[in-house]
């Protein structure tokens, strides 16, 4: 059985696969690096019934891989670079080897994964840390439960402005209702669902756009969507009328906020 772990800025997420097939998932969150990895490797053993003898290798990856040095619990632990893992994984859960992945997270990469290459496209600092950021500022909301939440019941039409705000007629190939600038409007009768709604829509607006020009380059008319971020039905929404407009699709893999961590583990089953 090979362990993949994910130690990322806020979750870590691991999984254990054999024979090339996930069969367990789990996630945790820590304060530090050593904390997150122990801790999901220990809760993946209870939880799972099984026996460290059962392990014969843990790859690791994310942002606190760098601050692990050495083997956990005595058995051998490899580090895998955190864009190959997101790319292998991305290619196993979608079964294709032609995409462009959109890896949600605190921020957003964006990574083309081939057969033969994966490379880092670029991303941005946009993403779920931006949405908690802003909303702590904002809203005085923590909870990324409790945003979503009073997110559902806001309406955008307070909030940003849209091209009918501007002009009488659609604008090229947007329609009326696009966004003609996030946070253009922001009336004062604008209440805290309304401001939590367009947090959102400015966020995956950002992502969808930087993902299409990306797709859109290496001609590619799909979008692997993963990380933490890709459950949201919300954002997914966002996603869909972005797909509108520029015809390139988005996709939702099962297992998809695991995606690193899956990676990095068949990256184990390679050696």
């Amino acid at each position: 059985m090979i362990i993949g772990i994910d130690i990322g800025s806020t979750t870590t997420k691991a999984v254990s696969l054999e024979e090339g097939l996930v069969k367990k998932k789990i996630k945790t969150k820590a304060e530090d690096a050593v904390t997150s990895a122990t801790g999901a490797l220990g809760k993946m053993i209870l939880e799972n019934n099984l026996r460290i003898s059962d392990i014969s290798r843990i790859m690791i990856t994310g942002a606190g891989a760098t601050k692990i040095e050495g083997d956990l619990f005595g058995i051998p632990t490899e580090k895998v670079n955190e864009i190959t893992a997101i790319g292998t994984g991305g290619m196993f859960l979608s079964g294709k080897d032609n995409i462009v992945i959109a890896n949600l997270g605190t921020g957003t990469a964006i990574i083309e994964a081939r057969k033969d290459s994966i490379i880092h496209l670029g991303g941005s600092g946009v993403g779920g840390g931006t949405i908690l950021g802003l909303a702590k500022r904002l809203l005085s909301l923590s909870a990324y439960t409790d945003i979503m939440e009073l997110a559902a019941a806001g309406s955008l039409d307070s909030v940003d402005l849209h091209v009918e705000d501007i002009m009488k007629t659609d604008l090229s190939f947007l329609k009326k209702k696009s966004t003609a600038s996030n946070f253009g409007k922001m009336l004062d009768t604008a209440g805290d669902e309304d401001v939590a709604l367009g947090i959102l829509n400015l966020v995956y607006q950002t992502i969808g756009m930087i993902s299409i020009f990306a797709a859109k380059s290496r001609n590619i008319d799909r979008v692997i969507v993963t990380g933490s971020g890709s459950h949201n039905p919300l954002g997914q929404k966002v996603l869909a009328g972005i797909t509108e407009l520029y015809s390139v699709a988005f996709e939702y893999p099962e297992d998809a906020e695991y995606t690193t961590a899956i990676g990095a583990g068949l990256s184990g089953a390679k050696l």
